[in-house]
C-alpha cells in the first residue's frame, strides 16, 4: 500500500504550489484543475503498480487517464482567461482576513478528495482474477459516458457563445431532457470501476464508488450550488426550466410552456 501513501504526498504537494499560485493570482479556480490532472495520473500509476494482469492494467491506465485528461482540459479552458469563479469569490469574501489560511485548508482538503475518489483504481489494480465481459462492459460504459460529457460540453459552449442566448438556459441536445447531463454521465462513468474490478476481494466495495459520487453529485458539491447560481443569474427563465426539465436522469420534459 506504498502507493496510496505516494499519491497522497504528491496530491498534497501540488496543492500546496495551486495554493501558492492563487496567493499571487487570487484565483482559486486552479483547485479544480490540478484535482482533475491530480486523478488522471494516480490512475496510470495505481494501475502499473498493481498486481493485475497487463491488460486490465493497460485498460485502467487508459480509461482513468483519457476520462481525466479531457475534463482537465475542459477545466483548464474554461479557466483560463476569466475572473475567479462566483463559489470562490463567495468563500473568500465569507473568509474575509482568515482567506490565506481558509484557503489553503480548502486545497490541503481536495487532495483528501484526490486520495478517496481514485481509491477505485487502486482497488481494481489489484484484481488478478478479472472477467473479460466485465472489463468489455466497464469500457463500453466508461465510452457511452466520455461521449456523452463531451457532447453535452459542447452542446452548452455552442450555445452560451451565441450573445443572444445571454440569461437563458440551454435546452439543446441533451440539456433538453436533464438540466445537468454532464453530471449524469460524470456519474455513469464511475459504474466502470466495479465491472473492471469484477471478480477481485473488492469487487463488493467498488460499487461504493457510483454510489459516492451520486452523493457528491447530487447533494453537495454539483447540483445545488450550481441551482443556485443559475437561479441567480438567469432568475425566471431558470426557475421554468426547473419546472419542466428532469433535474439528473435524462427524461422527457413536461409539458409547460414558457
Amino acid at each position: 500500500m506504498t502507493e496510496l501513501i505516494i499519491v497522497a504526498l504528491l496530491a498534497s504537494f501540488a496543492m500546496l504550489v495551486a495554493w501558492l499560485w492563487q496567493q499571487h493570482t487570487k484565483n482559486a479556480g486552479i483547485v479544480d484543475v490540478v484535482w482533475a490532472f491530480g486523478m488522471m495520473l494516480a490512475g496510470p500509476y495505481y494501475a502499473f503498480s498493481g498486481s493485475a494482469p497487463l491488460g486490465l492494467q493497460c485498460a485502467l491506465a487508459a480509461l482513468t487517464f483519457i476520462w481525466f485528461l479531457r475534463l482537465g482540459w475542459h477545466l483548464l479552458k474554461r479557466f483560463k482567461g476569466k475572473h475567479e469563479d462566483g463559489r470562490y469569490q463567495t468563500m473568500r469574501k465569507a473568509m474575509s482576513s482568515h482567506e490565506s489560511l481558509g484557503f489553503f485548508v480548502f486545497f490541503q482538503l481536495q487532495t483528501g478528495f484526490i486520495w478517496v475518489l481514485s481509491l477505485p483504481f487502486w482497488a481494481v489494480a489489484q484484481n488478478t482474477s478479472p472477467n473479460l465481459v466485465a472489463i468489455s462492459s466497464g469500457l463500453l460504459l466508461a465510452l457511452i459516458a466520455l461521449w456523452g460529457e463531451s457532447t453535452a460540453d459542447q452542446q452548452l459552449a455552442e450555445f452560451r457563445a451565441q450573445p443572444e442566448n445571454k440569461g437563458r438556459s440551454c435546452r439543446q441536445g441533451w440539456w433538453r431532457y436533464s438540466r445537468h447531463p454532464n453530471y449524469f454521465f460524470e456519474w455513469l462513468h464511475w459504474f466502470s470501476y466495479p465491472l473492471l474490478g469484477w471478480g477481485s476481494e473488492y469487487q463488493i466495495q467498488l460499487w461504493l464508488a457510483p454510489l459516492v459520487m451520486f452523493a457528491f453529485l447530487y447533494f453537495f458539491t454539483g447540483i445545488p450550488y450550481t441551482e443556485r447560481q443559475a437561479l441567480l443569474s438567469r432568475g425566471e427563465d431558470y426557475r421554468h426550466y426547473q419546472q419542466t426539465t428532469s433535474a439528473f436522469f435524462p427524461w422527457w420534459p413536461r409539458n409547460k410552456q414558457a
